[in-house]
């Protein structure tokens, strides 16, 4: 990815996190434990409905017990997304026992080429236990705007890439949303504040 994407990326991410740093109810930045963003009853990523790479409608609550990374992403991503698939093996690996308690849930914005046979290849690649979820633009629209993830369509000649929202959404074990993780913290920033969350 040359600057401009990546740059547009960045400048995405930020806004989308200051966004969600206003709108968050109560939140006290300065008494925040966390590095990420804390979100404290937000008013979107309530509700997740989507196919896995097996066909199988999975949902927040087939989750519980685990801190759970929700990501939106593409394959043909050069480095946004590799980057934070690799970042959240880091994670895990940095968690050691508890990182089996740490789950990526990876949602594909560009469906028409990412089918659930290759997503599934391409997860297995960085962490077996991460799971692809796959719609057709419908869904992934509709769960998008759940999200307030942006995402869209960038002609690069005879093809196109896709510009998206870089932020992973962290939930708890008992599936309330609580982070908004920006792309640029660090394995170990996001580790510290996954084993806080896990001690919740």
């Amino acid at each position: 990815m040359n600057g401009i994407p990546l740059l547009r990326h960045a400048c995405h991410t930020f806004l989308v996190i200051l966004a969600f740093a206003l709108s968050a109810c109560n939140r006290a930045e300065s008494s925040s434990p966390f590095h990420a963003t804390e979100l404290h009853d937000p008013t979107f990523g309530r509700e997740l409905r989507l196919p896995d790479t097996q066909g199988r409608l999975r949902t927040l609550d087939d989750f519980r017990g685990a801190v759970v990374g929700v990501y939106f992403g593409f394959l043909q991503c050069p480095d946004v997304c590799p980057t934070a698939l690799s970042r959240a093996v880091e994670v895990k690996r940095l968690l050691g026992e508890e990182g089996n308690r740490f789950r990526i849930v990876f949602i594909t914005v560009d469906p028409e080429r990412d089918t659930p046979e290759v997503v599934r290849a391409y997860l297995a690649a960085f962490d077996p236990s991460f799971v692809g979820l796959v719609g057709n633009p419908e869904e992934v629209a509709r769960t998008a705007k759940e999200f307030r993830v942006y995402y869209r369509k960038v002609p690069t000649g005879s093809s196109y890439t896709m510009d998206h929202t870089a932020t992973t959404f962290v939930y708890n074990a008992h599936g309330k949303l609580r982070l908004a993780v920006p792309h640029s913290l660090s394995a170990e920033d996001f580790a510290a504040d996954v084993r806080r969350i896990l001690a919740e």
